[in-house]
């Protein structure tokens, strides 16, 4: 597996333990959790699209990110430590993460100087990295997140760009950024699929 900060994931789960332990005291479920975090990344980007002039929600974004990234980890710690892991949770989980994805990421489109093919391609192309990682799930190689630029790479990512926006930074900064993230967006797809077919390779005799 290539570098990526979702290899991090192990030790960001240590920090949530007591907000898990609070959760599952109050019988909130897997799947309220997943939904609550779909419902606020669609407000935080509708806010985004509809006012992005207001450098405030952008300096704000990569605190939301990482407050989405800690949601996105307890459902799966939740549905572990209460054994209540179900088909629909997992079919949310996937869906819902696409859809965080792109009602946060599109809305770059509308910043100041900001390339809209860039932000659409950038959101298309993470979704095909996704969807390659879903593949490999479906040929028996198990869920894939291989990087360099899986879910927690591309919140980073975004997030600097959030604050070259909010900061009023030259453009073509942001959309140099963008650029890297389409790039590593397709090496991320092309790892996760040749990963699966390492995995599913007949043995050699």
């Amino acid at each position: 597996m290539s570098f990526s900060i979702y290899q991090l994931k192990p030790r960001f789960q240590q920090l949530l333990r007591p907000t898990l332990s609070a959760l599952a005291r109050a019988g909130i479920t897997p799947n309220q959790v997943t939904l609550v975090a779909m419902c606020l990344s669609c407000a935080y980007g509708a806010a985004l699209a509809w006012a992005p002039e207001r450098s405030g929600l952008w300096y704000g974004l990569p605190a939301f990110l990482l407050l989405r990234m800690a949601l996105n980890a307890i459902d799966g710690m939740l549905a572990n430590a209460t054994g209540n892991k179900t088909v629909l949770g997992a079919l949310l989980n996937e869906m819902c993460d696409q859809v965080s994805d792109a009602a946060l990421y599109l809305p770059f489109a509308f910043a100041a100087g900001i390339s809209a093919p860039l932000v659409v391609a950038g959101v298309v192309l993470a979704l095909l990295a996704e969807f390659a990682g879903v593949l490999a799930q479906g040929v028996g190689a198990g869920r894939r997140f291989d990087g360099p630029m899986g879910k927690s790479d591309r919140a980073f990512a975004f997030g600097v760009i959030a604050l070259l926006v909010g900061a009023g930074v030259a453009p073509v900064w942001s959309n140099g950024l963008l650029w890297v993230v389409l790039v590593l967006c397709v090496l991320t797809a092309f790892n996760r699929l040749r990963q699966a077919l390492r995995l599913c390779a007949p043995p050699t005799p």
